[in-house]
C-alpha cells in the first residue's frame, strides 16, 4: 500500500516566495495565469509604512496592499520571523517571540490559521527547529537545493528542490514534466523557491514567465501550496487499515488516494473503504 497525491497523481508541483514585496503582484498573475499555487513567507513586522511613498514600483508591501494580495487568493501566507532576524545568532529564547509574534500578526491579519515558515535566512539547527515546532509550525523550509524531487524526511527541515535562479531550473523542469518514478510507490515534488524582488532587478521576468507556461495546466501534475502538500502527506499517514489491508479507514476531513496491488483507490474523508 503505497501514498498517491490528489486524484491519484504522483507529481505535485509548490513554490515559496519571501519577503512581501510588491512584486509578488505580479509574480501572482503569473501563478494563476497558469494555474499555479504558491506559499508567501511574510515578516509582519517589516511592511512598509502606510503612509510611505515610493520612487518606483518595488520594495516591501504596506498591510494594506500585502491584505488585498494574499486574502482570499488561494495562495498561502506563512511565517518568516516577525523582524527577519538571524535566528541562529541570538538567543533561543529570543528565536519563540520572533515566530509567535509574526503567526499572531499573520492570523489577525489574514484571517488564517498560519503552521507554515521559511526560515529568515535559511538559518537553522536542530535546537531551532525544536523551538519553531513547539511554537506551532508544521512545516518550515529551508534554502538547502536538493535538485530533486524527494519529499521531506522532517517537515521541519523542508528542502526545497532549487531556486527560481538555478541554472538547472528548465533542465529539472523537462525531466519533471516528461518523465515519471519508475514504480507506483513513487511520488514527486517539486519545490521552487526564491525572492519576486530579484525578477525585477535582474530584469528577468521572463525565467518565470517561461517556466509557469511550460510546468503549468498539466493534467498528471498537482499544484499546491505548501501547506496544502503537508496536510495530505499527513492525511495519508492517518488512514487506518486492516491486517491484510482489505479495509481502509480514512478518520481524516480530507480524500486520500492510495495505491494497493497496482490499483489506485480513493478513500473519501471520513469514510471506510472494503477492497
Amino acid at each position: 500500500m503505497y501514498m498517491k497525491l490528489k486524484d491519484g497523481k504522483s507529481k505535485v508541483l509548490t513554490f515559496s516566495y519571501d519577503d512581501a514585496t510588491v512584486e509578488d503582484i505580479r509574480l501572482i498573475e503569473i501563478f494563476d495565469k497558469h494555474g499555479l499555487k504558491g506559499t508567501f513567507n511574510v515578516n509582519s513586522g517589516l511592511y512598509l509604512p502606510e503612509d510611505a511613498t515610493r520612487e518606483k514600483y518595488t520594495g516591501r508591501m504596506k498591510l494594506s496592499e500585502a491584505k488585498e494580495v494574499y486574502s482570499h487568493s488561494g495562495h498561502e501566507v506563512a511565517v518568516h520571523g516577525y523582524m527577519h532576524t538571524f535566528i541562529d545568532r541570538i538567543p533561543l529564547d529570543e528565536v519563540i517571540p520572533e515566530v509567535l509574534e509574526d503567526r499572531k500578526n499573520l492570523e489577525a491579519q489574514y484571517g488564517v490559521v498560519v503552521k507554515g515558515m521559511a526560515y529568515p535566512y535559511g538559518l537553522f539547527n536542530e535546537k531551532i527547529m525544536d523551538l519553531v515546532g513547539k511554537c506551532g509550525i508544521s512545516y518550515a523550509r529551508t534554502t538547502r537545493n536538493t535538485e530533486n524531487f524527494s519529499f521531506p524526511q522532517d517537515w521541519l527541515a523542508f528542502h526545497p528542490t532549487c531556486r527560481h535562479a538555478s541554472p538547472k531550473l528548465m533542465e529539472l523542469a523537462k525531466k519533471f514534466v516528461e518523465e515519471k518514478g519508475k514504480h507506483i510507490s513513487e511520488n514527486w515534488l517539486f519545490c521552487v523557491w526564491g525572492h519576486s524582488r530579484e525578477f525585477g532587478r535582474d530584469d528577468n521576468w521572463d525565467v518565470m514567465e517561461t517556466f509557469a507556461e511550460y510546468v503549468g495546466g498539466k493534467d498528471d501534475i498537482w499544484y499546491a501550496t505548501n501547506m496544502e502538500i503537508y496536510d495530505y502527506v499527513k492525511a495519508y499517514e492517518r488512514l487506518e487499515t486492516s491486517v491484510d489491508k482489505s479495509i481502509v479507514h480514512n478518520p481524516s476531513a480530507m480524500d486520500v488516494w492510495f495505491s494497493h496491488k497496482n490499483e489506485v483507490y480513493c478513500v473519501k474523508a471520513g469514510q471506510t473503504l472494503y477492497l
